[in-house]
């Protein structure tokens, strides 16, 4: 039977829990009321609209700890899909850089108002595919970005190479404060299968931790929010059957202080 002053003890923890989850609840409202703004912005298009229910980037961002003054690094934008939700929430306090494949969005979103101050980074880096290669290479040997408060990637681990994902990992790391997030979501492949046919981009999030803590990161958490129960993970994510509908791992890492 526990005593009074464990009883006690354990009382204290528990309201000092609830009030950092309150305190981090209210810090997010500010950000998710510009999310909802940035979100409704006539720069998205059709397609990018319908897929904020399956991405749930409110809920995504608010679970990796994602502030409207922090300063953050994005990697491989593509289209600027989270670009175009990224830039509008930090554009007053923040700051956003984005790396690794950015040809798209510097000759088209980046072009565009509202997005001035949005820095394009490691512009030396190269990636690419070599011949009969399954995944691309990336050279590169820093992000030039000095202590970012989080790195954020979205589906774009499985694209590279051990050599590659290793790269990745140790510039993240080396551009993050002590104490900064690397935010990770990729397709779920089954733990220690191999490459076959339907599963080039999909990632076993189990090498997917044992890699990026071998850069020296700490895992901090991950979330359900992307998982999909319906997704058996037999298919290329392109198929017909999972498009839309595929199984994702969500993990959090920190940098250690």
């Amino acid at each position: 039977m526990m005593n009074k002053v464990t009883t006690k003890m354990l009382s204290i923890a528990m309201l000092a829990l609830l009030s950092g989850n309150l305190q981090a609840a209210g810090e997010f409202e500010a950000v998710e009321a510009k999310l909802e703004k940035a979100m409704k912005s006539a720069l998205r298009t059709e397609a990018e609209v319908k897929r904020d229910r399956n991405r749930k980037p409110t809920e995504t961002l608010e679970f990796f700890g994602f502030r409207d003054d922090m300063t953050v690094v994005e990697l491989i934008p593509g289209g600027g899909w989270y670009t175009k939700l990224l830039a509008p929430v930090l554009a007053d306090n923040g700051k956003l850089f984005v790396a690794l494949g950015t040809g798209r969005i510097e000759k088209g979103l980046l072009t565009e108002k509202g997005f001035e101050k949005v820095v394009v980074s490691a512009k030396d880096a190269t990636m690419g595919r070599k011949p009969d290669a399954a995944r691309y290479f990336l050279n590169v040997d820093d992000l030039d970005v000095d202590g970012a408060d989080m790195v954020l990637t979205f589906r774009n681990y499985h694209n590279f190479d051990a050599p590659g994902r290793a790269a990745m990992n140790k510039v993240s790391f080396d551009a993050l404060k002590p104490g900064g997030i690397y935010a990770l979501v990729d397709h779920t492949r089954r733990h220690m299968q191999g490459d076959n046919d339907e599963n080039g981009r999909r990632f076993d999030p189990v090498l997917a931790i044992k890699e990026i803590q071998a850069a020296g990161f700490v895992f901090e958490d991950y979330s359900k929010l992307h998982y999909r129960l319906d997704d058996e993970l037999r298919y290329e994510v392109g198929r017909k059957t999972v498009t839309g509908n595929t199984d994702r791992w969500t993990l959090k890492f920190r940098k250690p202080k």
